[in-house]
């Protein structure tokens, strides 16, 4: 099951420099993300939105490849048209990552100069995350970990 992670961080870089370490673990197969979106909020109130890719993006992309490639031979102008249309309709489906309006709300509760960082997690070394978020200061928004692994995770921010 899929864990919902969401940290305001007490300043400005946390959640890119955090999101940077957790991509390295990601890398060494430590931890496997469904989506990832990082949110900055400039000291004058400017908020800066950065979704990246997600697992359902990518599986609705590769579907839409598929069927658009499969069409191309049969219709070969509309083959990509109609293979972009259904790979969009897949994900669109499919919707497991972040939703844009939870990121919203914490985009206007965000207070100027600290960034936020959400993260739907597949599965992971939890000592590893740990490991790599402990250098930074901040609040665990919400979570859908157990309660001892919430609590870890606030110890290991605080």
């Amino acid at each position: 099951m899929n864990q919902l992670i969401v940290i305001a961080f007490d300043h400005f870089g946390d959640a890119r420099n955090s999101m940077s370490g957790l991509r390295r673990l990601e890398r060494e197969g430590r931890i496997h993300f469904e989506d990832t979106a990082i949110v900055e909020r400039d000291p004058d109130g400017t908020t800066h939105v950065k979704n990246e890719v997600s697992g359902t993006t990518e599986t609705a992309a590769a579907i839409g490849a598929v069927i658009g490639g499969l069409l191309t031979f049969v219709f070969p102008p509309a083959g990509i048209a109609i293979g972009a249309a259904l790979g969009a309709a897949v994900g669109s489906a499919m919707g497991t990552g972040v939703s844009p309006d939870f990121v919203d709300q914490v985009k206007t509760t965000l207070r100027p100069g600290r960034s936020a960082l959400f993260l739907v997690v597949k599965d992971s070394d939890a000592d590893a995350v740990m490991a790599a978020l402990r250098e930074y200061k901040g609040d665990v928004i919400q979570t859908t970990l157990d309660s001892e692994a919430e609590e870890a995770l606030r110890a290991a921010l605080s």
